[in-house]
């Protein structure tokens, strides 16, 4: 599954027509989640924010999913 999100993680402003704005994709090409910005400036403070402790999450969406813990 793929997610998009069109609200820019640097300026919390929602972008319109996000076709016509830079872009980040992470994950396998399968699963991930793009990540739209208002302007390449904002995309590229993002890309240069270093994460002390990267986690990646999994998920199983059948529908007999019961989330432990």
């Amino acid at each position: 599954m793929i997610i998009r999100t069109t609200t820019d993680p640097i300026s919390l402003h929602d972008v319109p027509n996000p076709e016509q704005h830079p872009c980040v994709f992470e994950g396998d090409g399968e699963n991930g989640i793009e990540i739209y910005f208002e302007n390449e400036a904002n995309r590229q403070a993002y890309l240069d924010m270093e994460m002390e402790d990267k986690k990646v999450l999994r998920g199983d969406d059948t529908a007999d999913y019961v989330a432990e813990g």
